[in-house]
């Protein structure tokens, strides 16, 4: 019969109770006192920081989960894992690691401001200094457009159409003024379906640029160009000055779809120039 492994006590040593009393963690009075919740919402809002901001931080750690999940760590409704632990003490930047979550603490708080004073004088060496930390992400929040190119009808951002969302700063282009989501492959492969695009509202684009279009009932990203009109369409694209206007063109960039000819009789609206 394999003999189990022995514990300390089984193996003639000796431990003392005052030592295990004085130094145990107990699990179950933690999580009844939700002191992991307490601990996150602690830095959490020490960083000035939003729980909705929090959870996209988190995204950049890897950790995808739940909308309202810092919320519902924070109240003590669930816990999270080993592997989201750690991605909080760095989205947190805790020194501390893992052992700031807990409530166990081995030094009195003069101890433990003399050991934040040793550690900074070991950093101050330039030998003991820690692998420099990632940039802080900063966040903004944008309108996100419900209605997708290539369907749907009315403006983006009326009432009711769309919806705020925080994303980082660094990936939202210079000028752009709203976000919608790709509907469809007709602009593969440059632009892919649900591929969420930034758009910066105009009446005005130059042949070659990417816009946001309404003709007749629906909702366009294609490129814009100009032609020359065909003999049937001149007169319609005559003003009374006699002078003859260029027919818009859009233009697709997956070759499968044929272009779209803006006719007089139809709704035309440029929406805006597409940014990335």
């Amino acid at each position: 019969m394999k003999k189990k492994n022995a514990s300390p006590v089984d193996s003639g040593k000796i431990i003392s109770v005052d030592f295990v009393k004085g130094n145990l963690f107990n699990a179950e009075n933690a999580k009844a006192t939700n002191v992991v919740g307490k601990k996150i919402e602690e830095a959490r809002t020490s960083l000035g920081l939003t729980q909705i901001e929090l959870r996209n931080l988190l995204q950049m750690y890897g950790v995808t989960t739940h909308k309202d999940i810092v919320g519902r760590w924070e109240r003590g409704d669930t816990v999270p894992s080993s592997y989201q632990l750690l991605a909080l003490s760095f989205a947190l930047m805790i020194d501390d690691g893992i052992s700031y979550f807990s409530d166990h603490e081995d030094l009195n708080m003069i101890g433990m401001k003399k050991l934040s004073e040793y550690k900074k004088d070991l950093i101050a060496t330039g030998l003991y200094a820690p692998i420099a930390a990632e940039p802080s992400v900063e966040y903004i929040d944008m309108p996100l457009s419900y209605l997708s190119v290539s369907a749907g009808t009315g403006a983006f951002l009326d009432e009711g159409n769309y919806e705020m969302i925080s994303v980082p700063k660094s990936k939202v282009p210079q000028g752009a003024q709203f976000g919608i989501r790709v509907r469809g492959d007709s602009m593969e492969p440059t632009y892919n379906d649900g591929q969420l695009i930034w758009v910066q509202q105009t009446k005005e684009l130059n042949p070659g640029e990417v816009g946001v279009f309404f003709y007749g009932d629906q909702g366009f990203m294609k490129s814009y160009g100009l032609r020359e009109p065909s003999e049937e369409l001149r007169s319609d694209f005559t003003d009374i000055d006699g002078a003859v206007h260029l027919q818009p063109v859009l233009i697709s960039f997956n070759k499968k779809y044929d272009p779209i000819y803006v006719t007089p009789d139809t709704r035309f609206e440029i929406v805006g120039r597409v940014l990335n």
